[in-house]
């Protein structure tokens, strides 16, 4: 079954957009707040450009041909133009749309979900327009160049760039274009060997001197060594399974940007509200300069102890759902101001979570000796620098500083209020739709609060210590389905992604939802976020019918002609849903009938009598073998487990190959949310606002990048550096 359908490949006209609000929150700092906030801000977008070069080759191209366009031009502008030449406003807007979705996701494929997206215009009408446009007028030479280089790409859909990925199954710029899986796997090996993380790396493989060089870059905006820095650059020479491997460290990938980061953090640190924030900005500056993960990790540390900020903010190379590996992290950071009455809401769930630990469906050997308790917070965030913007996050992701010296956990209020919302509820019987419209929002409330704080903030890893001794008692911790002394774990070169490799994120995302729909079940944990008697149940039964639904469709994030998935946390819900049917006793069914429009259509139902029994049973059974397989490092087990709920295939049933078709028919658009910005004049820090709308969108990037920024020269030189190895 092909996936060549150009129409799954286009964002719909009428796609939403919402301006990410958060004016009242930034409207209450201090002056000298806004301008910590603002530096905050400029390092994040600055490293938001990194995203265009860990998505596809042509990204950085698209990016400057777009900003080119549309700052000679407005989109009212250009629209005119278009008109002159023929366009309808149909084929105008889609253009518009196309270019909001792909600064929106800070390249050509959508962060969520790892799908190209194209224009829906005709090719040769859009070439006209551009070659027409007062940006060619202005510099012919420059946009026709960019068009060549870009325009056939824009549009191609052969297989292998439908989608990210390794090969032949897809594309990907975290390593150059001949790089397959076992040269991840070769590089990884040596990485370890070096004690060298993989998060702010890429790998590119290529001939020199009639020999195969493999040369890790690390993010950096120092080009060269500038004293010890500890890290091994230079040649290496590798050898496994008896052969002899080439390797070069070098530093300085995306340096100029790298230094614009750098320059912001420490413009901010002068703002800085304590030594913690003061010190964890001067450890992230080391870290973008010499590319130093010991130092990022050091400023993490920082981070953690700053407890209760007024801002609060992350910046670095964080999430790896996009590395097809899964060990390398995409560009990230946001600064963002407290909610303080929801954040009251988490802080009395971190406060008692202790007690609700031993809930959890695992022996207490298998969780961390300590709990350490994080801040937990609902933040309004006024810049986002990513791909996208997450509803929650838990971090930071360093395996031996989560198990032994904490974490933070932050929920996105201002997302979450603004950006999930249903416009259309699909797949939903109608006694249903009501009670999920006014319900969805606080539900995920408390599913967010629980995936992120008791979902990745438990379980324990078992690991050897560099000294030979374990941190888990060997002869006495027995494992719990075998009843046998614990025969796995990590080794001190370990990490869980390098251990669980690609199929890490996913794993890990369905371990956080699966806490989140079995600790709900907790009354008093729903009384802390004031839901009470019949109003909580209800808060139970759309919270699991929300994730049943989401298994649903989730479908439109697996390839049939690759069978692989394209999003982690979606990937994780269809796992959830396989799970609660094959627990059966009609828990959970999905059914097909022909809707009003004479099309095919699904309803997922939910027993709610069968959630306490049938559905507690049937997670937490499987729950407690993802973290018994996390917990030993068990790769084979939790992949042969993992494996077996992900398969998309006829099963008895439902048929989910005939259901992904009905899905993907249906599909609703995610919105697309338009940041704020902030300027200084002056000592004043003052907040930019715009439309909810693709202008918006448009308007707010050209702010955020203009032309006198000198951005397009560097993204320019850097893209042309990369350009021959893809």
């Amino acid at each position: 079954m092909s996936d060549f359908d150009p129409s799954r490949f286009l964002i719909p006209n009428d796609v939403g957009f919402c301006l990410l609000e958060c004016k009242t929150a930034f409207e209450a700092l201090t002056p000298r707040e806004k301008q910590y906030s603002h530096y905050l801000a400029q390092a994040s977008f600055a490293g938001s450009l990194i995203c265009l070069f860990q998505t596809s080759p042509e990204s950085p191209g698209i990016f400057l041909l777009l900003q080119k366009l549309f700052r000679h031009q407005t989109v009212d502008e250009l629209q005119k133009l278009a008109e002159e030449q023929g366009w309808s406003d149909q084929e105008f807007q889609a253009f518009v749309v196309y270019a909001s979705a792909f600064l929106s996701n800070m390249g050509n494929y959508k962060s969520f979900g790892d799908t190209k997206f194209i224009p829906n215009v005709n090719a040769d009408k859009l070439k006209a327009l551009i070659l027409a446009s007062e940006a060619a007028k202005s510099d012919k030479v420059a946009i026709e160049d960019l068009w060549s280089r870009v325009g056939a790409m824009i549009f191609d859909l052969t297989p292998r760039l439908q989608k990210l990925g390794f090969g032949q199954k897809g594309i990907t710029s975290y390593f150059s274009g001949n790089c397959v899986h076992a040269d991840a796997e070769l590089a990884q090996k040596f990485l370890n060997s070096k004690d060298l993380s993989a998060y702010n790396t890429r790998l590119f493989k290529f001939e020199e001197n009639g020999k195969t060089i493999y040369e890790v870059r690390l993010a950096a905006s120092q080009t060269s060594p500038a004293g010890d820095s500890g890290l091994p650059f230079g040649e290496h020479q590798f050898t496994d399974k008896s052969v002899t491997t080439n390797f070069r460290v070098v530093q300085g990938d995306y340096a100029p940007l790298m230094n614009l980061v750098v320059q912001n953090l420490l413009k901010a640190k002068d703002f800085a509200a304590n030594e913690h924030e003061s010190r964890m900005l001067e450890e992230y500056a080391k870290s973008f300069s010499s590319g130093s993960i010991d130092a990022h990790k050091e400023g993490s540390r920082h981070w953690i102890k700053n407890k209760g900020p007024i801002i609060e903010t992350y910046i670095g190379f964080i999430e790896s759902y996009r590395d097809p590996y899964g060990v390398r992290g995409e560009f990230e950071g946001f600064v963002a101001m407290v909610n303080k009455d929801m954040s009251a809401k988490f802080e009395h769930l971190v406060q008692k979570a202790e007690h609700f630990l031993p809930l959890l469906p695992w022996p207490a050997a298998y969780e961390k000796d300590t709990f350490l308790k994080p801040d937990f917070t609902s933040l309004d965030v006024l810049a986002f620098g990513s791909s996208g913007i997450p509803a929650g996050i838990n971090i930071p992701n360093y395996d031996d500083i989560r198990q032994e010296e904490g974490f933070k956990n932050v929920a996105l209020g201002n997302v979450l209020s603004s950006g999930y919302k249903d416009t259309k509820i699909t797949f939903l019987a109608e006694s249903d739709k009501e009670l999920y419209s006014k319900l969805k929002g606080p539900s995920f409330e408390v599913q967010v609060g629980l995936h992120e704080l008791l979902g990745h903030g438990s379980g324990k890893l078992f690991y050897k210590k560099e000294d030979g001794t374990f941190n888990f008692d060997t002869e006495n911790v027995l494992h719990t389905e075998t009843g046998q002394k614990i025969s796995s774990w990590y080794d001190p070169a370990d990490t869980w992604n390098s251990k669980f490799k690609s199929i890490s994120p996913t794993y890990e995302e369905c371990r956080a939802e699966c806490v989140g729909i079995y600790l709900c079940l907790a009354s008093e944990i729903l009384e802390i976020f004031g839901h009470h008697g019949n109003d909580a149940d209800d808060i139970i039964y759309i919270n699991w019918l929300n994730m049943v639904r989401a298994g649903l469709l989730a479908l439109e994030f697996y390839s049939p002609d690759t069978h692989t998935w394209g999003q982690a946390h979606m990937q994780a819900r269809y796992v959830i849903l396989r799970v609660l049917l094959c627990a059966g006793e009609g828990l959970v069914s999905v059914e097909k009938f022909i809707a009003e429009d004479g099309e095919p259509d699904l309803i997922v139902s939910l027993d709610r009598s069968k959630i306490n029994s049938v559905g507690k049973k049937a997670i937490g059974d499987f729950l407690r073998l993802l973290q018994v397989y996390k917990a030993t490092g068990d790769y084979a087990a939790g992949k042969t487990l993992y494996d077996f709920y992900c398969a998309v295939y006829d099963v008895s049933d439902p048929h989910f190959i005939s259901l992904r078709e009905i899905v993907l028919k249906r599909k609703q658009p995610r919105k697309m949310f338009v940041q704020c910005n902030t300027t200084v004049n002056g000592e004043a820090v003052c907040l930019q606002e715009y439309t909810g709308d693709a202008s918006g969108m448009i308007k707010s990037f050209q702010d955020r990048f203009p032309e006198e920024s000198s951005i397009d020269a560097m993204v320019l030189d850097l893209w042309n550096k990369d350009r021959p190895h893809f």
